[in-house]
C-alpha cells in the first residue's frame, strides 16, 4: 500500500492506474484494483481517534466502537473499487454533511469536556474535504468512462436498541430516484435476503424500516452526479456482540464470500440496463 497526498491520488484515477492508497493524513484508504462501474464504500468502518482529543472527550473507546460501523470494510473488500473511511466519526463524520459533521453531542451525551478550538476542527474539516474531493474525482472518472456507476453504501446498525423486531439489512432509498431505479432496489434487496448466514441467524431485508438513506455520502453523490445511483445498505450487527465488543469472524466471513459473488452480478446487471 501507498501513502499519497490527495492531489496524487487524483491524479493516480485521472490516469486510471491501478493501486491501493492511504491518504498523507492516514484519514481513509482507496484501492483500485480495477475500473468497473461500482464502488463499495464504507465511510464509518474507522476507529482512529486523535490523540490530542482523548482526555476531551466523555465517551468511552466501548461507546465510540458502539456507534461506528466494525468490520463493514471486510465485508467488500474483495471488490475491484473500495473506498473506506480510518477515522472515527467521533472525529468528524463523513456521512454528515461539513457543517455538522463535528459532534457536540452524540446519542444524547455531550461529546466534549471543553469545546474544540477553531484549529482543531479544521483539521478535521479538511480531511472530509479531502475524501470528498477523491470521492468526486472517482465518481466523475467512473462515469466518464463507463456512463454510469452504482455504489454499494455499507453500514451497520446496533439492532439491539430497537424495542420491535427489526431486519438484518436495511436499505434508504429516501434520497435517490426510486421510478428510475426501482428493479434494481428491489433486486438487491432480494439478494441480500437470500444470503445465507451462519449462527441460525435468518437473513431478512427491508426497505426504509430503520432508517431512510439520508447519509451525505448517498446525497452528495446523488446530487453531483446524474448517472450514480447509491445504495445505502444497512446490515444489523448480528456479525458481532455490541454489547460485549466481541466480533464474530464466521458471520463477516460469510458476509463477504456471498457478497464477492453476489454483488458483482447485482453491479454487472446495473450496468447493462443503464449504460449509455
Amino acid at each position: 500500500m501507498l501513502k499519497l497526498s490527495i492531489d496524487d491520488i487524483i491524479e493516480k484515477i485521472h490516469k486510471e492506474e491501478f493501486f491501493e492508497a492511504v491518504s498523507e493524513e492516514y484519514s481513509f484508504i482507496l484501492k483500485i484494483d480495477n475500473y468497473v462501474p461500482y464502488v463499495c464504500g464504507a465511510v464509518h468502518d474507522g476507529h482512529q481517534f486523535r490523540k490530542e482529543l482523548w482526555t476531551n472527550c466523555k465517551h468511552t473507546e466501548y461507546e465510540r466502537w458502539y456507534e461506528e460501523d466494525p468490520e463493514t470494510k471486510n465485508m467488500v473488500i474483495s471488490h475491484p473499487i473500495v473506498i473506506a473511511g480510518l477515522d472515527s466519526r467521533f472525529e468528524y463524520d463523513l456521512n454528515r454533511a461539513p457543517e455538522t459533521a463535528i459532534y457536540e453531542d452524540a446519542w444524547g451525551k455531550q461529546l466534549w469536556h471543553k469545546p474544540l478550538s477553531e484549529e482543531m476542527k479544521e483539521r478535521s474539516l479538511q480531511k472530509h474535504a479531502d475524501f470528498y474531493k477523491v470521492v468526486h474525482a472517482l465518481i466523475t472518472k467512473i462515469e466518464e468512462k463507463f456512463g454510469c456507476c452504482v455504489v454499494y453504501d455499507i453500514h451497520s446498525y446496533n439492532w439491539q436498541r430497537w424495542e420491535r423486531e427489526v431486519p438484518v439489512w436495511n436499505l434508504g432509498i429516501a434520497n435517490v430516484d426510486n421510478t428510475k431505479y426501482a428493479d434494481t432496489i428491489e433486486s438487491w434487496r432480494k439478494t441480500l435476503e437470500l444470503m445465507p448466514l451462519p449462527n441460525g441467524i435468518q437473513s431478512t431485508s427491508k426497505i426504509n424500516d430503520t432508517f431512510q438513506g439520508n447519509g451525505y455520502f448517498l446525497k452528495y453523490i446523488t446530487k453531483n452526479f446524474s448517472n450514480t445511483l447509491v445504495l445505502a445498505t444497512e446490515i444489523a450487527k448480528v456479525y458481532c456482540d455490541e454489547m460485549n465488543q466481541v466480533n464474530y469472524p464466521e458471520v463477516v466471513s460469510a458476509v463477504e464470500k456471498y457478497l464477492r459473488i453476489e454483488l458483482k452480478k447485482h453491479a454487472e446487471t446495473f450496468y447493462q440496463s443503464f449504460k449509455l
